[in-house]
């Protein structure tokens, strides 16, 4: 099965010729190689591009493990640029195999050569276009960026959003959601037929892949198992405030592990950088201020994050949020989860101050939008528990309430939107 991952397609097609790096980053196995290999290549050949014109090779195969010493590496690109009216194409797949090397022209220890210098080498070329994949976000860190010196351009690659695959959803289309729900978009699963062949696969990715890069990229020693029990206990509390410190007490108090709160902080950060993890901050809305603790984590694939449970606790409304999150992050959305102080005073007069949650503040350009999502609001007493925060938020800005229900889009006397999650996540409209 194919999937035209057309969006992404567009952005590099777009960028062609602007004498930048064009870096794909995201969750290995989410389909950047088949984008830029298969899906790209073939619009270059559309476009009249030769074979001998584009330069590929996969870092990743253990049989390029030579070319991950980047002298070498810049060594094979330039000899095979033999046409010097031709016009050339880079395409190297997980770049972050290239290691950082000491230059041996220099008797300096602290002068290192890195697949920076390679890429910036190969865009002063005037006839060459440089594309590149990689799996982990310290490539793209505040040193290696400074280093680029603002010639790189980050195409961020997600697995198939749900728009992607009830596309391409060969079964009854209304289960498309709960398959979606269940097994996610990693487009290597999303071909399986059975749960067991989903599951397996699923599982496989998570301990094989995401896992053994963690531990075997950071060198972990002798805390394998709190890192498993670690991602465990995320996996359990997507949807829920939590914290290093709250998740250190939880090691304590369930399985007398010692650990502390900094030291979980790292780890999370390792699964981060691997970008299997997303980190959602409090911002206070009315004060205008981020809030230092607690947050939320959600996954890039609600499927690995089901699998590496079992596919037990699958509340469907915070699978909801882990979805509808991840999807305005493709959108190009800069996200946080919302407060919004509530002060009253309670039936016997005593003066009260809480907090309600807008689950999302969703920012993209000079727009804002607050997002609420919920199973049902039919119900007046859920309704009221929902739309609470939404109601003391003191500006104008669009207020969405994205329910399980199919639900046809509608406005309220308050001006607060309501629409189906399918509808919104099909719909490229939000502001």
């Amino acid at each position: 099965m194919e999937y035209p991952r057309t969006e992404y397609l567009q952005k590099l097609i777009a960028k062609i010729g602007n004498g930048r790096v064009k870096i794909v980053t995201g969750l290995r196995r989410c389909g950047k190689t088949y984008l830029l290999f298969e899906l790209f290549t073939r619009y270059l050949h559309s476009a009249g591009v030769r074979d001998e014109q584009i330069i590929a090779l996969s870092l990743e195969e253990i049989a390029n493990a030579r070319y991950r010493n980047p002298l070498t590496l810049d060594a094979y690109i330039r000899e095979r640029m033999t046409e010097k009216s031709a016009h050339f194409y880079i395409l190297l797949d997980e770049i972050q195999f290239v290691a950082q090397i000491k230059n041996p022209f220099v008797d300096d220890p602290d002068n290192r050569l890195s697949f920076v210098d390679v890429l910036l080498g190969l865009i002063k070329l005037k006839n060459v276009d440089v594309y590149v994949t990689g799996s982990n976000s310290r490539m793209l860190s505040s040193d290696v960026l400074t280093q680029f010196r603002d010639r790189a351009d980050e195409i961020r690659v997600y697995p198939l959003s749900f728009a992607e695959f009830y596309q391409a959803y060969e079964g009854e289309r209304s289960y498309a959601w709960d398959d979606y729900c269940t097994y996610g978009g990693m487009p290597g699963v999303v071909t399986l037929s059975t749960h067991e062949e989903k599951s397996a696969q699923l599982r496989s990715l998570f301990t094989l892949t995401y896992l053994k890069d963690v531990l075997e990229r950071h060198r972990v020693q002798n805390h394998n198992e709190i890192i498993e029990e670690l991602i465990n206990a995320v996996a359990s509390s997507v949807g829920s405030l939590t914290n290093p410190t709250r998740l250190s007490h939880t090691f304590w108090s369930e399985r007398q592990l010692s650990i502390n709160s900094t030291t979980l902080e790292r780890y999370l950060e390792f699964f981060i950088e691997a970008y299997l993890l997303h980190k959602a901050r409090r911002f206070d809305v009315k004060g205008k201020k981020y809030l230092s603790s607690p947050l939320k984590y959600y996954f890039t694939d609600v499927g690995l994050r089901n699998a590496r449970l079992g596919f037990r606790q699958q509340e469907e409304s915070h699978l909801m949020e882990n979805v509808l999150y991840c999807d305005l992050l493709r959108r190009g959305c800069d996200v946080d989860v919302g407060v919004v102080e509530q002060n009253g005073k309670d039936s016997a007069g005593r003066s009260f101050r809480k907090q309600l949650e807008v689950d999302f503040v969703v920012n993209r350009a000079d727009s804002r939008c607050y997002i609420q999502c919920a199973l049902s609001v039919a119900e007046p007493q859920k309704r009221e528990q929902e739309l609470a925060s939404l109601r003391r938020i003191p500006d104008s800005f669009k207020k969405i309430v994205v329910v399980k229900d199919h639900q046809r889009p509608r406005q309220d006397e308050q001006g607060i939107s309501y629409v189906g999650i399918e509808s919104f996540l099909l719909s490229d409209e939000l502001f």
